[in-house]
């Protein structure tokens, strides 16, 4: 097709009709058989690859730019949720400037993630395949040329091979005015037809020449770009992938620490909240009165072991004997009278008012506790312990109650299986 503006001579239009059919009649003839077609199964191979390279790198082109464009909606839907938390986070909470701040900082960094995300691997894509449609137009032009090369290459043949055919059928006309002719006069029709003979065959000649010549150029200049261009594949997807890859783990590494940074205000604005809690509630309960307060908070992690404590012979002694001298004693005071630090009201529900001598009160296990010495008690959560005075007040260690469960005492009624416990893994009834 002509350029728009471009003035194309009457000659030149006539010459480009022409060859348009000459090329229809090659490629049915070719089709037909009746004509041979020129191979290159190496350059078909390269054709193949070509056609490949093409169709993968513009499934990757497409997905590339489809991800960018998540990441935007992306970005949409975090400025949103995150604005939103800035509006509804009330002035008098913690952390309320550090918030608005990671608000900002959130969206500034989704802002450069994208942005960097279409200006390296997206160009990258486009430029890689802006080539593409050059080298297939002049692989169509190659395909063109080949077709006028084989035509050339047939019309020279068939003349070739048709050359005495043809002179028979330029002399015979003449043959009455043969008759009629002097001698003199049929030599130089002879000449002529041979003349007009050798002339079409140079013309053959020429134009095969020229139509090889052509093809030839534009085969070569494609033989040596396309596998340069398939090998340079590899390039492209390295250099794409780590692209994305490194600016993701960016993106993720920062925007992990203003995460942080946020879960961090969150907890603390949490804790905040439990701390108006309790000072409510204490305002609201009795003074002297433990019914009232509310439960101790407790620990997420365990306190830090006691200092074992030396075992001797002489020790466990002592501690048999103290245990048989205790029960003596439990045996007679539940026989006369309550030990003055006995709360016989305090049941929890139990049916039975016995409580171990030197009670002082009842505490539930709220975390699961595994004794790591002989003398500790072994708890799970939801047991309830009876919590006495040690025998010895210097053997107690801070943090440390002593008791005995309830499970053993309404069972047994004795002290045998008492032992320390950490206090900041029970609650008190």
């Amino acid at each position: 097709m002509a350029e728009i503006g471009k003035v194309v001579s009457p000659g030149k239009l006539a010459s480009n009709v022409q060859k348009r059919i000459t090329r229809a009649q090659e490629k049915v003839m070719q089709k037909l058989g009746k004509a041979d077609e020129t191979k290159d199964m190496a350059f078909e191979e390269v054709v193949a690859n070509f056609n490949k390279q093409l169709a993968d790198g513009t499934k990757l082109q497409r997905d590339l730019k489809a991800y960018v464009v998540a990441v935007n909606t992306m970005h949409e839907c975090s400025k949103r949720l995150h604005d939103c938390l800035a509006d509804i986070y009330d002035p008098e909470w913690f952390g309320k400037e550090e918030v608005d701040s990671l608000v900002e900082d959130t969206d500034i960094l989704w802002q450069d993630f994208h942005q960097k995300l279409a200006d390296n691997p997206v160009i990258s894509m486009d430029t890689y395949l802006a080539q593409f449609p050059d080298i297939k137009a002049r692989m169509a032009k190659r395909e063109r040329k080949l077709v006028d090369f084989d035509s050339a290459r047939h019309h020279f043949a068939s003349i070739q091979k048709a050359k005495k055919k043809d002179e028979a059928k330029i002399a015979k006309p003449f043959a009455l005015v043969e008759k009629a002719a002097p001698v003199w006069a049929q030599g130089i029709i002879t000449a002529h037809q041979i003349a007009q003979t050798n002339l079409w065959r140079n013309q053959a000649e020429e134009d095969l020449g020229r139509a090889q010549k052509v093809f030839e150029e534009i085969n070569y200049e494609l033989q040596e770009e396309l596998p340069t261009l398939w090998n340079s594949r590899v390039g492209l997807y390295v250099n794409t992938f780590q692209s994305v890859a490194g600016l993701e783990e960016k993106f993720h590494r920062d925007m992990g620490k203003l995460n942080q940074n946020l879960s961090d205000i969150m907890t603390k604005l949490d804790e905040q909240r439990q701390v108006n809690e309790d000072a409510t509630n204490h305002s609201l309960s009795e003074p002297g009165t433990d019914i009232n307060k509310s439960p101790p908070k407790s620990r997420d992690a365990p306190p830090a072991p006691r200092p074992p404590r030396p075992t001797s012979c002489q020790e466990v002694k002592q501690d048999v004997n103290t245990i048989v001298l205790e029960e003596t004693v439990v045996a007679d005071i539940n026989i006369t009278t309550p030990s003055q630090n006995e709360t016989p009201t305090v049941t929890n529900g139990s049916s039975d008012a016995e409580l171990p001598p030197s009670f002082l009160y009842k505490v539930k296990v709220v975390h699961d506790y595994g004794a790591t010495d002989k003398d500790e008690l072994d708890l799970k959560a939801g047991d309830i312990v009876y919590v006495i005075d040690f025998a010895n007040p210097d053997e107690q260690d801070d943090g440390w109650l002593m008791g005995v469960k309830e499970s053993h005492w309404l069972q047994n009624k004795n002290l045998l299986a008492k032992g320390v416990f950490p206090e900041n893994f029970t609650q008190k009834l």
